[in-house]
């Protein structure tokens, strides 16, 4: 079971490196915010052992502060 763990958050850690190809075209602020989640999401589910609960936990906090990030 752990190596399953182990293959669903490499998959996701790679989906989530290879999505933010896709900030290009966007404002600061939206990248800021991408970038954030995907950050939370990875942190989450390695602070919680893979919890599904813990990656959106982290990616809505990770999102949060991503958008109140600024370049001022």
């Amino acid at each position: 079971m752990k190596s399953l763990q182990g293959i669903t958050f490499t998959a996701f850690a790679a989906i989530v490196l290879l999505s933010l190809s896709a900030c290009a075209g966007m404002s600061s602020q939206d990248r800021n915010t991408a970038i954030g989640a995907g950050a939370g999401a990875v942190g989450g589910a390695v602070l919680t052992g893979g919890s599904a609960v813990g990656t959106v936990g982290g990616a809505a906090v990770g999102g949060i502060i991503g958008h109140e990030v600024s370049d001022d």
